[in-house]
């Protein structure tokens, strides 16, 4: 090229090409070559493709922005693709009863630096929380037997803890490296419900008991902050809003209307303080979500006024702060009855702000808050268990032993879920299908029911090479 551009010129053209065109213009001679390798360049490349792609919020260790965008660009290829080639799949076995949740305990943070790792805790009938390496395919540590059933279980992977509660009630912390006991609480009655809210303040643990009160306590010493009935005699759901700033309880089918409270308001000790809460104008709620990417906006199913049909009904939440108070603002902004030829769903997750997915016997159906029906699919052929959305993906698991993999495209007003592959289990002869599904940035992990009681893990780990 005559005359020869400078490197600043060259640069300032480069800024505009995408990856596979800077990949090109290497081709061409020594100096394009090292330009096309400026860190800024491939920096800006990232954020562009993926918005929360920060400095602050990832590990380099000692690759390149280059390096960076290559191999998440092709980890993200094998995860929407499926091919034998693209993951190992491993069965974990070691639970002696049936697995009744999980949770990652690993960072989803995206790493190619050799130090990437996934890492899930399970809790079982058998009384042990375990804790299991899905990279390498092992256990890494098991409880001792506890005196009863291990029910559930929440995750803190910036404090590398787990809580579990147990089926009496008792609470307990565990330190995820090496599953060490580190703290204990002992509710009056079982838990319904377990959040983990990391907030400024500190983070918190929000346990629901069946007697409908709803206490708060430090992490990870387990100190009571507060307790308030909410639904007295009745088993109360939670649901921490994302940027953990509220609180949804609410009690299923019941003529008790939802509440939602502040979360900031749950600190306080003293028992003639009532925490900030507003109560929402329905009844006979059955499911609630949050929209991932609003930092308050509650979307709630419930039966309409005669109690004949399903309606989900969109809010925004804020507050107002006076001297002495805080007053809870809540405004509905979207409405919709279900179609009556829709059996009840019985899961129910958000994605972006608008979309609204819905699980109704074997069938996955996604509208948005206004109610246009987007799409439907029905490729499970037995109920659907579990559902699991982020940002990239949709993964359902089912009775039928399979697990389905669904990809967004965001390049329309609404985005577009596209049906890719199925994951199988084992084989019918000895499991009963998978119950749950999670995910990571490099992993996807099943509950698989035997016949016998028990449960396995079903690991589906993609890797990329770190050459």
């Amino acid at each position: 090229m005559e005359p020869q551009l400078g490197l600043h010129e060259l640069l300032h053209v480069f800024s505009f090409l995408e990856a596979r065109d800077l990949l090109c213009a290497a081709q061409v001679d020594k100096v394009w070559n090292e330009a096309s390798r400026t860190k800024e360049l491939w920096r800006q490349l990232c954020l562009r493709r993926w918005s929360s792609c920060k400095a602050s919020q990832m590990t380099l260790g000692t690759q390149t922005w280059k390096q960076y965008y290559l191999r998440r660009s092709e980890l993200e290829f094998r995860m929407a693709s499926g091919r034998p080639e693209d993951f190992t799949c491993r069965a974990l076995a070691g639970h002696k009863g049936e697995i009744d949740d999980l949770a990652y305990i690993s960072t989803s943070e995206y790493r190619f630096d050799g130090q990437d790792k996934s890492v899930v805790c399970t809790v079982s009938s058998d009384g042990t929380v375990r804790a299991w390496d899905l990279h390498e395919g092992m256990e890494l540590w098991s409880s001792p037997v506890q005196s009863a059933a291990l029910v559930n279980l929440v995750a803190y992977p910036r404090l590398q803890l787990v809580v579990t509660v147990d089926e009496r009630g008792l609470i307990k912390v565990w330190e995820a490296e090496n599953g060490c006991e580190k703290a204990a609480f002992l509710l009056p009655m079982y838990s319904s419900a377990l959040e983990a809210c990391d907030i400024p303040e500190g983070p918190l643990l929000l346990a629901a008991c069946a007697e409908g009160a709803l206490y708060t306590l430090t992490v990870p010493w387990l100190q009571l902050l507060s307790r308030v009935n909410v639904f007295p005699g009745n088993p109360t759901s939670l649901l921490c809003s994302p940027d953990r700033q509220w609180v949804f309880a609410s009690t299923q089918n019941s003529d008790l209307s939802p509440e939602v409270f502040y979360t900031q308001s749950l600190l306080c000790r003293s028992e003639d303080e009532t925490p900030a809460s507003t109560t929402l104008p329905i009844w006979l709620t059955s499911r609630a979500c949050w929209t991932p990417d609003e930092a308050a906006r509650l979307m709630v199913m419930h039966r309409n006024d005669n109690g004949m049909q399903l309606v989900i009904t969109t809010y925004e939440l804020g507050s107002r702060k006076s001297r002495d108070r805080v007053e809870v603002l809540v405004r509905q902004i979207a409405s919709f009855l279900l179609p009556d030829t829709m059996m009840p769903p019985h899961l129910m997750k958000g994605h972006g702000s608008q979309v609204i997915l819905l699980v109704s016997g074997s069938e996955l159906v996604l509208f948005t808050i206004h109610g246009l029906q987007l799409v439907a699919f029905q490729d499970h052929q037995r109920p659907i268990t579990s559902m699991w959305v982020d940002q990239t993906r949709v993964i359902t698991s089912s009775f039928d032993l399979s697990l389905r993999v669904y990809m967004w495209n965001k390049e329309n007003k609404f985005p577009v879920l596209k049906s890719c592959y199925h994951l199988l289990g084992g084989s019918h002869r000895w499991a009963s299908g998978f119950t749950h599904v999670e995910s990571d940035s490099m992993s996807i992990v099943g509950v698989e029911a035997r016949n016998i009681g028990t449960s396995i893990l079903r690991s589906y780990y993609f890797q990329v090479r770190c050459g």
